[in-house]
């Protein structure tokens, strides 16, 4: 939980971009969805670290030097290049940073689950098997829209 908070609030900082990065409502649309979805899930993981008297990182941390990025988390250097971006050139970059992103999420499910005895609590196993649909339906819908900036 405490490195996956660390991993959403990244994917918080690249839509955070978008508006003043793009022209495109269709990224503009997307962007929000995902904002709406990691903040919350941000509340909830930090909710769920509380309970158990666990802290919850700094929001920030995996900026810290010699911070371990969780999977498919963008390097300071991508997202340097992400921020820096403008029009079709950001949407391509904030797409394949996001699937980058998204399938980093998957790999962490997937260990989740593979770890003998984690992910059993019913909040945990629900909210791991709602991130792993919701992260391929997106990844889907983000290589359906990073086609039409590869041509």
């Amino acid at each position: 939980m405490q490195g996956m908070i660390g991993h959403h609030a990244q994917a918080v900082e690249m839509t955070d971009l978008v508006d003043s990065h793009t022209s495109s409502d269709t990224m503009r649309k997307l962007a929000q969805r995902i904002q709406v979805s990691q903040a919350d899930e941000i509340k909830m993981m930090e909710r769920w670290l509380s309970t158990r008297g666990a802290e919850s990182p700094a929001i920030h941390a995996h900026h810290a030097m010699g911070a371990t990025l969780m999977p498919g988390m963008l390097t300071a250097d991508e997202m340097a290049r992400l921020s820096t971006s403008k029009g079709r050139e950001f949407d391509r970059l904030f797409l394949e940073g996001m699937i980058k992103h998204h399938e980093g999420a998957l790999v962490m499910v997937k260990d989740l689950f593979a770890t003998p005895g984690a992910g059993q609590e019913s909040d945990i196993f629900a909210f791991a098997s709602d991130v792993d649909a919701d992260q391929r339906m997106e990844i889907d819908r983000m290589r359906a829209m990073l086609k039409e900036y590869q041509q």
